[in-house]
Formats: structure tokens, C-alpha cells, sequence
């Protein structure tokens, strides 16, 4: 749980693995709160064990994870002492699933405790996680893994995330819990649902130790949103982080119809702004977040009445992110020289959020980079259930082959412009997948930010080429805490 103290800066959780351990871990060593990203941890940790481990951190955690057993049995699948061929393809692991194998279990929970675990690591400062409530299959397991390693506060978005609070409670006093699976086709006589309980995975015959209640922040975009989380929540909702359209990753649409601009983003107009005089009634601290990266927007944000601000696109780029160095090079080159441009994709996501692109030469987001030769769904977040016409569930992608799409019931038309984010945003922090017989092709990137990007540069100091999370700690509580950073 967090201290009494709440942070003036949340960072924010960038996934996958872009607001890793490193990242988190050095923000909270400055008091505020580090956040990992939750998505994706289990490939995240399968991957970084077949490249051999580099540090031991992972080993290093695995060896801490209470649960006898576990560590070794995901050790003996997938470490790869010294790593593996760099031609060869990544191991495999199971894809998500409503009702996951034992093994899919336990490297799901261990993987979120690894992660908090060293975020956690040498220091006292808060550490969170983020969560997608779109990807509802993990969700349980990893929050549970999450809250065994002692993780301060879960943050949820992308959603609707009524059921959250309540297996935070029951998590925490080693009862099972369950969330209703969003199923297209579902009627209200339909009980789609994924569970899981702590018992689970400890020993037969043991009890499930009682565990620390993290906070739990919802992120969200309207005051209405967030008066029904507060009313209908099955638990207790500790405070909202308010996202505007202008940050990072998925955006909420816009209200009412949708309309383009001339080169195709969404419109946004004053009913997409956050009723803030609401959101003070509600009497729970809240966050402000889009384009808040500024020591005067910090202090705009405190006169509004919010406790702090959430900052994603400033820690992105600095050292201790999970982004791959040639990644950061170019975008902080590409800001130096004023030509780095942000598109809003509103067909990109197979979520159906508008996304956030950034427009970087190699990338998938470049219109210069050959679209992939083939479409290959083999990891499966963003994956959508819907209900068979035998009433069973199955699941579905429109970033999917369009073939298969079709043939399990979806629309043509859906497929229209997605893009496989699930492997873009792994190639990202330089764990893509390697296809083809000889390791010649690559997954390629796609990297999202916020609108804020262009202006990245603005973190170098004079005659430097990178900065650290504590560089923009610094700047962002310029003249708040009684610094005179410049």
C-alpha cells in the first residue's frame, strides 16, 4: 500500500517492457512512484531467460519466489545458458487463455513477481503496475504474482475495471477471484468468465499467506467514468489517473461519432475534456496525465486540485527504459531536428483504441517500411472472445490472418489497417521474434509516445547524447520541491 505521502509524479506504465524494472526502480529510488508495465511479462521473462540472463536478474528473482517448485520448472524450459543462437527463433510459450494450463499458471504469476521483485530491489520508494483490463485472460494470475512480491499500487486502464478492486481484496486474504471475460455475442444469460484462486499454485494443504492490499488507481478519461467506478466498483477504488488524447499508447475515443481529420486522425473537441470540478467531488486523489511533462503543467495540475501528474513519454527515452538504444538515438535526433511527427491510428490497435504512432524511419509506423509479408497471431494478447454458434467461447484477432479472422465469424472489414502490435511492441525492446529457415527476418518495431515526443530533446543537457529518470524527476518538481533545476 502506498505511504500517506502520496507522489507528485506517477510514471507512467508503458508496456511491453518499455517501463521495466530499471525504469521503475529508479524512479521510486527518488520517491515518486515507478511503475512496470504488466503486459506481456510472461514472454518478457521467457525471452530475456533463452538470451542467457544477462545480470542474473531474473535467476536472482526467480530464486525469491515462495512457491516451491516454480522457479525450477520455468528455469528448466526456458534458460539458455550463455543465450541462445542469435539466428534462432524464440521458445514459445502458451498462448493466453480463459482457462490456462498449470505451467501457463505459474509462469504468469512468477513472471509479475520477477518484475516488481527488482523494481522493488535495494530500495524503500513505492512501485506499481499497469495493467490493460482489455486483456482480461492474464489479468488474475499476473496480479496476484504482482501483490506476493509486495507491489505498492495496481494501475488499470484501457477499460472498464469494475472487478479489480474486489480481487485485490480477496488476493489479499488468499481467496480466489474471477472477472467476467468481455465476449462478443454474449447474451445476459451467458456466464463467460476466468478465474483463479491462490490455491492454485501453493501445496495442497497449506494456506495461501495473507498479503498486503495494494492501491488501486483506475485510469480513465471522464468524470462519468469515474463516479460509476466509485458507485459500482465490487471494492475500494483509491484514486483515478485522468488521461487525456494526447498521451501515449491507447487513447479513449471520442465522444460521440467519429470524425477524421484530412490525414486521418480522430477529432477531439471540449466534450473529450475531463470535468475536473467532478472529479474533485468525488473526494479521491487523481492524477493528470497527457502532455503533463512540463514544471508549469505540474504546478497547473496542483492548482486544479490534483495531487501530481502522470508522465509516460519523458521516462521512455531515458537511459533506464526498456526501449533499445537505436530506438532512443533516432528519436532524439529526429526531436533535435524538429521532424518528429506523432499520428493518432484509429484502425491500428486490434483493440479498437485510437493509438498513438510515432513515425520513426524502420518502423512499421513509417510509410516507407513494407507492410509484414504475412500476418502471424502466435502470442495473442489483444486477441478478442466471442461466443461460437455450439455457445462455447473462442477467440479472435483482427491483426490476425484476415482467412482465419473470417472463418471464426469476424467482419473483413475489421482487419482493414491493424497492425500486429503484440510483436511490434516486443521488437521495440529488442526481444522480436526471428522467422524464417535461416533467422533472415526480423519482427519490426512500432513505437508509440505521446504528442510530447517532438519535444524530447529538451532533456539533453548541454553536449549530452542521453538523460536519466532522475534528470526529469528533477526538471518536472522544478520550483515545487524546492529545486532549481534548469
Amino acid at each position: 500500500m502506498l505511504t500517506s505521502t502520496l507522489p507528485i509524479i506517477i510514471q507512467g506504465g508503458m508496456g511491453a517492457g518499455v517501463s521495466d524494472w530499471r525504469l521503475a526502480r529508479a524512479v521510486s529510488c527518488t520517491g515518486q512512484l515507478g511503475v512496470v508495465s504488466g503486459t506481456a511479462l510472461d514472454v518478457i521473462v521467457t525471452r530475456r531467460l533463452q538470451l542467457g540472463d544477462p545480470g542474473g536478474h531474473v535467476q536472482r528473482a526467480l530464486a525469491a519466489f515462495p512457491i516451491a517448485g516454480v522457479a525450477d520448472n520455468i528455469l528448466s524450459r526456458y534458460f539458455v545458458s550463455g543465450g541462445k543462437v542469435p539466428d534462432a527463433p524464440f521458445k514459445s510459450k502458451p498462448l493466453p487463455s480463459d482457462r490456462p494450463s498449470r505451467s501457463a499458471l505459474e509462469l504468469l504469476v512468477a513472471s509479475s513477481f520477477v518484475e516488481v521483485f527488482l523494481a522493488r530491489d535495494g530500495h524503500q520508494g513505492p512501485v506499481g503496475i499497469n495493467f490493460l483490463e482489455k486483456i482480461q485472460a492474464t489479468l488474475l494470475p499476473s496480479l496476484y504474482g504482482a501483490m506476493l512480491a509486495g507491489v505498492s499500487c495496481v494501475l488499470v486502464g484501457a477499460g472498464i475495471p469494475r472487478t479489480i478492486p474486489g480481487a485485490l481484496d480477496r488476493f489479499a486474504r488468499g481467496e480466489p477471484a474471477e472477472v467476467t471475460l468481455d465476449v462478443k455475442g454474449a447474451t445476459s444469460d451467458d456466464h463467460f468468465v476466468t478465474s483463479f484462486s491462490p490455491t492454485e499454485l501453493w501445496p495442497a494443504g497449506s494456506r495461501p499467506p495473507a498479503l498486503g492490499r495494494p492501491a488501486f488507481f483506475a485510469i480513465v478519461s471522464s468524470a462519468t467514468l469515474a463516479t460509476m467506478l466509485v458507485k459500482k466498483s465490487n471494492g475500494r477504488v483509491d484514486g483515478f489517473i485522468v488521461e487525456g488524447p494526447t498521451a501515449g499508447g491507447h487513447n479513449a475515443p471520442p465522444r460521440g461519432p467519429l470524425r477524421l481529420t484530412e490525414v486521418g486522425e480522430p477529432i477531439y473537441s471540449d466534450r473529450d475534456q475531463p470535468d475536473l470540478e467532478e472529479f474533485r467531488g468525488l473526494g479521491l486523489p487523481f492524477w493528470l496525465a497527457g502532455s503533463y511533462a512540463r514544471p508549469e503543467r505540474v504546478t497547473e495540475a496542483l492548482r486544479c486540485g490534483a495531487v501530481g501528474v502522470q508522465v509516460g513519454t519523458a521516462f521512455a527515452y531515458c537511459e533506464e527504459s526498456g526501449l533499445t538504444s537505436g530506438i532512443k538515438d533516432r528519436t532524439l535526433a529526429m526531436s533535435k531536428a524538429k521532424v518528429l511527427r506523432v499520428f493518432t491510428d484509429p484502425t491500428a490497435s486490434p483493440t479498437g483504441f485510437p493509438f498513438k504512432l510515432v513515425q520513426l524511419p524502420g518502423t512499421l509506423a513509417d510509410p516507407a517500411t513494407p507492410e509484414r509479408s504475412a500476418r502471424v497471431c502466435d502470442l495473442g494478447y489483444l486477441r478478442h472472445a466471442y461466443k461460437k454458434p455450439d455457445g462455447s467461447l473462442g477467440w479472435r484477432c483482427p491483426a490476425e490472418p484476415v482467412e482465419d479472422f473470417v472463418n471464426k465469424g469476424g467482419s473483413e472489414s475489421e482487419t482493414q489497417g491493424r497492425k500486429c502490435l503484440c510483436n511490434a511492441l516486443l521488437a521495440n525492446i529488442g526481444l522480436e521474434q526471428v522467422r524464417g529457415q535461416t533467422g533472415e527476418k526480423r519482427e519490426l518495431p512500432l513505437v508509440t509516445s505521446g504528442d510530447d515526443v517532438a519535444d524530447i530533446a529538451r532533456f539533453l543537457k548541454p553536449g549530452a547524447s542521453t538523460y536519466r529518470a532522475e534528470d526529469v524527476i528533477e526538471y518536472l518538481l522544478r520550483g515545487i520541491l524546492g529545486t532549481d533545476a534548469t
